[in-house]
């Protein structure tokens, strides 16, 4: 049992960071969920299999590898511990994952008629209602209405999603999502389609020559990122030896995330050394148009509630192609890629100072060239790409891990101002890929038994202007986070981060704007006990300071305490409160509280105030689970929350989560 909740434990930490996307924990959170219920079998996982694996970094899959074509067969899940460069804790990790079969045991023979015998459906239903009236859902006059049509919503004010999914063995994954959020119309006269959204996929594995295929939704990767990555985000502060990524194998888009996917067929071929993988995608996409009807920006929020919002349903279309070639022979591995995207419209940003380089038309291409060599205690990998104005961006990454578990990653990257690759998703301090210079220095190691400490240093200089910067900037990112393991039931955490920025700032009686930094540091001290029969403690303490130069410093603190309970019966829950003040937004404080199951929520606080969230989950039966949460927020310096359609005339908000859970 410990060892099951230790990889949750993991990714829940992984959610708290700030700088991770909530939709990239939880595909991370599905994935894990799904190989937790299909362990792979060590006498005959390959390569391919385990970089798929996301606990997992590169040289941890090389020396599993290695280990593995040296000890088959396995007669045990244990014999892990004798893996090179896997210490105790990830061990522990991972052992949910992994499965021995009895070598002298022929492994029973994929048939259709199995299917029903072996396979598993699994159905998810959830529901999420907010009880405290918001503005977008009062009555007006049609007289208003007919004035201002976006002050009302058009639809229920509840959220609810419905999940199906089928899968027999690793070789078959078939389901389909849909989903409405809050405000939208469901099940109305006018709106056929019931929820507003809906997804589908169908993916087979092991096929000869054809590794993988994959119909409807789906996610890719292509090397270190640098011209396509809608797959998983990468975090600075994840892990020092995970900033390294991969050519991935195409995966279902099993979220509700309206955006941020394929929509179409891919197919990995291999032979030999060399492997294929091909892709096309096509799909209706959400924008805001300019008056001539040229796109200005994308919508990715997947919300249609409002007319003004509806309006921009699936307004634009856009079509992807692309293809990798691979060429791996042991601890080389070579790769390049091409890309090519065209929309139906011109796309064309509003035109300003910052945004002069970016791209400006219907299609765009982007190709390059990855590799990755690997020796003993050493990782080398990058990429470099052009896109089709001939800019040039690069990424590569130096990485050494001791016999002991050490890491010391150094990773350089240049993203020039002109480069465009709108698909692309790698390491960078921005949100985009340009106009940004950057070194990377992370390490993690273990001073002394039951201390571990992870820390990174990231410089990066902007020689053009960004949003709200009229001048080239520069950015200093530390981190430091060290766990104490004080005994098997008692830790201690201590993370620190300071981050340091420009930006230009309008002084009273001056014209000119001036280029002054600001800063943030983040401080958390957190203790967690396990107690007997399934309980466990855990107490923090956060703080925020802003400051901004010539302005003083602006302060938050929240305290809070949470109790777990995962003891043996049917019933097990969770309970959180929180006491914060924070004198602004800027000094804001994030806690990450147990949401239900493949949902992951990490709410901001600023004010004064205090927040209070009760989770559960019991189980009818083996097959049927039943997951609840209720939570309040109150405030005590204001009188409203929100603005516009999410108004809440008064200082409290209660909202109530609902999730069942079917295997069959």
């Amino acid at each position: 049992m410990a060892q099951q909740a230790d990889w949750r434990v993991y990714v829940e930490q992984l959610a708290e960071e700030e700088g991770m996307d909530e939709h990239t924990v939880e595909n991370i959170y599905t994935e894990l969920l799904f190989l937790e219920s299909n362990p792979m079998e060590l006498n005959s996982v390959t390569r391919e299999q385990l970089e798929q694996f996301p606990l997992l970094s590169p040289a941890e899959v090389t020396s599993l590898v290695a280990f593995l074509t040296k000890n088959r067969p396995l007669y045990t899940v244990y014999e892990l511990r004798n893996v090179p460069h896997l210490d105790f804790h990830t061990v522990s990790q991972i052992l949910p994952f992994f499965t021995v079969v009895d070598p002298q045991k022929k492994k029973a023979a994929i048939l259709p008629r199995g299917f029903g015998r072996d396979g598993l459906h699994e159905l998810q239903l959830r529901l999420d209602k907010s009880l405290t009236p918001r503005a977008g859902y009062g009555t007006y006059p049609d007289s208003v209405l007919e004035r201002y049509p976006n002050r009302k919503y058009g639809g229920e004010d509840f959220y609810t999603s419905l999940r199906y999914s089928f899968r027999y063995r690793d070789k078959l994954q078939a389901g389909f999502t849909a989903e409405k959020d809050a405000g939208e119309p469901f099940l109305r006269s006018g709106y056929p389609r019931g929820y507003d959204h809906y997804g589908l996929h169908l993916l087979l594995r092991d096929l000869g020559q054809l590794r993988t295929l994959i119909l409807g939704d789906y996610r890719l990767s292509f090397g270190q990122g640098l011209i396509l990555n809608n797959d998983y985000g990468v975090s600075k502060s994840w892990s020092s030896d995970q900033v390294v990524r991969r050519t991935q194998q195409p995966k279902r888009h099993f979220s509700t995330a309206e955006s941020g996917y394929f929509r179409g067929a891919a197919a990995v071929l291999a032979a030999g050394n060399l492997s294929l993988t091909a892709f096309y995608s096509a799909r209706k996409i959400d924008a805001n148009l300019s008056d001539t009807g040229e796109i200005t920006s994308f919508k990715t929020d997947g919300l249609h509630r409002t007319p003004l919002e509806r309006e921009k349903k699936g307004n634009s279309s856009e079509q992807v192609t692309g293809v990798n070639v691979n060429y791996r022979k042991g601890g080389l591995q070579l790769g390049t890629s091409c890309l090519y995207h065209a929309y139906d419209r011109m796309y064309n940003p509003k035109l300003q100072e910052y945004n002069r380089y970016y791209l400006r038309d219907s299609t765009h291409v982007n190709g390059s060239v990855d590799y990755s060599f690997q020796l003993p205690g050493f990782l080398i990998a990058g990429e470099t790409a052009i896109a089709r104005n001939g800019a040039v961006a690069t990424l590569n990454t130096i990485q050494y891990r001791s016999t002991g578990g050490s890491t010391l990653t150094l990773l350089y990257r240049h993203y020039p101002i002109s480069y465009n690759a709108l698909h692309g998703q790698a390491f960078s301090e921005g949100s985009t890929l340009r106009n940004e210079n950057g070194l990377y220095l992370g390490g993690g190691f273990t001073p002394t038994r039951g201390v571990m400490v992870n820390s990174y240093l990231d410089l990066a200089h902007h020689p053009w202007m960004r949003l709200g910067v009229d001048e080239p900037s520069s950015t200093i990112d530390y981190y430091l986070l060290t766990s104490w393991e004080i005994s098997r039931r008692t830790s201690l955490d201590l993370r620190y981060k300071y981050k340091r920025k420009e930006k230009s700032f309008s002084l009273p009686d001056e014209s000119a704007k001036p280029l002054l930094p600001y800063t943030t540091q983040k401080i958390r001290l957190r203790w967690m006990q396990s107690l007997q029969g399934g309980w466990e403690l855990r107490a923090t303490a956060d703080m925020a300071l802003y400051k901004e130069q010539p302005f003083p410093v602006e302060k938050g603190i929240m305290l809070s305490q949470s109790i777990s309970y995962r003891g043996r019966g049917r019933l097990t829950g969770d309970a959180f409160i929180a006491f914060f003040d924070a004198e602004s937004y800027d000094a804001r404080l994030y806690s990450y509280e147990r949401n239900l199951l493949s949902s992951f929520y990490m709410p901001s606080f600023y004010g004064k105030g205090m927040r209070l969230a009760l989770s559960g989950k019991y189980s009818v039966s083996p097959s049927l689970t039943l997951s609840f949460k209720a939570a309040h927020t109150r405030y005590r310096d204001r009188d409203t929350i929100g603005s516009g359609t999410e108004l809440i005339n008064g200082n409290s908000r209660t909202d109530i989560w609902c999730y069942l859970r079917w295997k069959i």
